[in-house]
Order: C-alpha cells, then sequence, then structure tokens
C-alpha cells in the first residue's frame, strides 16, 4: 500500500500546510482605542465562517459603516487562536478542546457563542486490514493526535468509557491531519484522530473506517472566540457578524448541497466529501449558556486529570459578559 493518502485526501490536507503559512503575514496587533475599521477574522476549512465568507453578505453589512473585512486561513484551531491572542486577528473560531487549551495557556481570548452539538464530525479512524474491533483493542497501540484537538479530547473520552484510559495508549503528536493520515496509512500508528472536513474525506477512502465518532461521547462544539478589549469597543460590529452568519448558517442548514458547491471550488476540495460533513453539522450560533460552560469545563477537567493541562482552571471566567448576538 503507498504510504501517500489517496489524491482527494491528499488534496484536502495538504492544503492545511498552506493554510499555516497565513500565520506568516498577518498584520501586526492593533489598538483599539475605537471600533475597527478593518475587520479581521480568522476561519478554518469547511465551517459557517468559511461559507460566510464565501457569500459576501459581511462586506455588504458593513461597507455603509466604513468597515473592511479581512480573512485569514488556518489549518487548526490552535493556529488561530494564537494569531488571536497576540492580536493579528480579531475574531474567529475553534473547537471545544483548542478553546480550552488557549485559556489555560493565559492567552487573552474571550467566548463570544457557540455552535450546536456536531458529534458526528470528529472520530477516531482505523485501516480496515488492520482488523481493530473496538476502542479497547488499542490498548498498548500508537495512536496519531495532537495536543488540544477536540479528536484527542474524544480518544480521551473514548478510552474512559471502554474502562481504559490515556495512559493504555502510545499517543503520537502531530501537528496537522496531513502527518495523521500519512501516519496511518504508513501502517506507523493503529488509529488516527480527525476532524471534518478532514474525517469525511478519509471515510470515503477504501480501507479506512470511522472506529468511534463523538455520539454519546462529547458535543464537539465550535466556540467563536475574540479579545476583551475588541469585543468592549466593537460590539455593534459583532452583532452585524452574528447576525450574517445567522443568515447563511439558517442557508447551510437546509441546503448541504448547495454548501458543497459553494465551497468545493474555493477549497480545492470534492463537493461529495463536503455534502457528506454538512449533512451532519447544524451550523447555527446559540449564547454560551451555564450547560455549555459545564461541558466545556469537564473537557478542561478532563484535560487536567491526564496532566495535558498543568493546573485547574475555571471556564466561567473566559465567557464574555455581554451578548453581542442579535
Amino acid at each position: 500500500m503507498s504510504n501517500k493518502p489517496p489524491s482527494t485526501l491528499r488534496r484536502l490536507l495538504l492544503g492545511g500546510a498552506f493554510a499555516a503559512l497565513a500565520s506568516l503575514v498577518l498584520p501586526g496587533p492593533a489598538a483599539y482605542a475605537e471600533p475597527t475599521k478593518n475587520l479581521r477574522i480568522g476561519y478554518q476549512k469547511f465551517n459557517s465562517v468559511n461559507i460566510l465568507k464565501g457569500s459576501g453578505a459581511l462586506e455588504k453589512a458593513l461597507a455603509p459603516q466604513g468597515i473592511k473585512v479581512s480573512w485569514y486561513e488556518f489549518a487548526a484551531g490552535p493556529q488561530l487562536l494564537e494569531a488571536l491572542s497576540t492580536g493579528a486577528i480579531d475574531l474567529g473560531h475553534a473547537a471545544d478542546a483548542p478553546s480550552v487549551f488557549a485559556q489555560a495557556s493565559g492567552k487573552s481570548v474571550v467566548y463570544l457563542a457557540a455552535e450546536q452539538p456536531y458529534p458526528r464530525g470528529i472520530g477516531i479512524v482505523v485501516r480496515e486490514q488492520d482488523k481493530v474491533a473496538d476502542i479497547a483493542a488499542l490498548k498498548g497501540q500508537r495512536v496519531a493526535t495532537g495536543r488540544g484537538w477536540n479528536a484527542q479530547y474524544l480518544l480521551a473520552v473514548a478510552l474512559q468509557d471502554t474502562g481504559l484510559s490515556y495512559k493504555d495508549i502510545d499517543p503520537a503528536y502531530v501537528n496537522n491531519a496531513a502527518d495523521a493520515v500519512a501516519a496511518l496509512q504508513s501502517g506507523s500508528v493503529k488509529a488516527v484522530t480527525l476532524w471534518d472536513p478532514f474525517l469525511a474525506a478519509a471515510e470515503k477512502q477504501p480501507g479506512l473506517k470511522t472506529l468511534r465518532d463523538g455520539t454519546g461521547l462529547t458535543n464537539n462544539r465550535t466556540f467563536y472566540l475574540s479579545s476583551p478589549a475588541f469585543a468592549d469597543e466593537n460590539r455593534g460590529v459583532l452583532k452585524t457578524f452574528f447576525t450574517e452568519l445567522g443568515k447563511v448558517s439558517n442557508w447551510a442548514n437546509a441546503k448541504p448541497k448547495e454548501v458543497a458547491a459553494l465551497l468545493a471550488p474555493q477549497l480545492g476540495i470534492g463537493a461529495d466529501v463536503l455534502e457528506v460533513a454538512s449533512e451532519r453539522r447544524n451550523y447555527n450560533a446559540v449564547a454560551i449558556t451555564p450547560e455549555i460552560t459545564a461541558e466545556q469545563q469537564k473537557l478542561a477537567d478532563t484535560f487536567q486529570g491526564l496532566g495535558l493541562i498543568p493546573k485547574p482552571l475555571k471556564v466561567a471566567d473566559a465567557v464574555y459578559p455581554v451578548s453581542v448576538l442579535p
């Protein structure tokens, strides 16, 4: 078997490497003495923010206020949140685990809103030829994952659910989904943790299968985040952002085929892959409720218990106290 991922998956995964270069050309920190005139948004492949970018609706909504919009693509949540914390971007989205790790590392970021649960959008993937029957069969095996990934959290709770612990596997840490899948294809690991659209792409490849997704284990929410200073000075801009985001999210929920058609040429990803991922997702943003905060707290406590977060943290401290939803 070739060590290279099949062509469709390979194009998708390698795109993340080029996206990561965006961080090298981002503008420097901005001062927020007054409302911004250039809203800098970080996004990842296949998300409601990505769809909003493709629609052009936000630019039209903010133009009368003299506000421009700049977009920066990132390979994953940790890189996006690093840029947000340094002031290189103003607003972005990331999954639950990267958001907790950002708070744990002392980054100045706040939760603004969350998406609906998306448990089928993360998974633990294996090769059929390895005959891995269940999560328990991963005991003592190497598993490729990333530090602070939402799919790393899935791995931790899936092991707990079957009576094992994270210490019962040999984690092989990688920086991106491309490296994870390459390791699986080469046979150097028995499983990898992935998220959509990389998960959907892997599921379409012969010889690969999802051993377990997040159903019943984790809600796998996407969060919208900013810095406290930017949010304080730009609540009106943020309300406009979430208004336009809500419109495209409603459209995306109802039209997965159209979502795929919109994003496929933009991302260089097959429409069949994007349609699968879109059909199992609810894009709508909601306020951060005590229940959602409790979900995040459980995640933080789990990682802290594994020694991956050095000390306890209080997720509620990072929730922005003023609603910016329309």
